[in-house]
């Protein structure tokens, strides 16, 4: 990792196309090695410079690394399904209930759970309630 961070440094050696390709590397090592900081920061700025240069293939992928450093949201559209068990939680019911009026397990309203928080850049059902209050999601129909 060292290498490519060296690598990455010397701007203006290369051409941009290729300086982003490093710095595509340096991510891709740097988040499998579990440095989602740095990863996450590498591949962000990588996919402005592949879209700046018109590589679109290459920004897409970039962004799709950066997403699975689980920093940043895959989408901040949630689900039908999502929506309904969001606005059941932020009605006050438990997670038991919630399974039981959508006919799921209490698993899999943890999950939704956890993926509508990230989503939504909430971390507790009050936050959830008082985002879903100031109009943050549709209400389902």
């Amino acid at each position: 990792m060292s290498q490519l961070t060296e690598v990455v440094a010397r701007q203006g050696i290369e051409s941009p196309f290729e300086a982003a390709r490093s710095r595509l590397a340096l991510g891709q090592v740097a988040r499998r090695a579990g440095h989602k900081g740095i990863a996450a920061e590498a591949l962000t700025a990588t996919a402005e410079i592949f879209d700046q240069v018109g590589a679109t293939l290459w920004a897409e992928r970039a962004r799709g690394d950066a997403a699975r450093t689980g920093l940043q949201p895959t989408s901040t559209t949630l689900t039908g399904t999502e929506r309904r068990l969001a606005e059941l939680v932020s009605q006050g019911h438990s997670n038991h209930e919630v399974a039981a009026e959508m006919f799921i397990s209490v698993k899999t309203v943890e999950a939704n759970l956890t993926r509508i928080y990230r989503k939504l850049s909430v971390r507790s059902r009050t936050e959830l309630s008082a985002r879903l209050g100031h109009g943050g999601v549709e209400p389902h129909r």
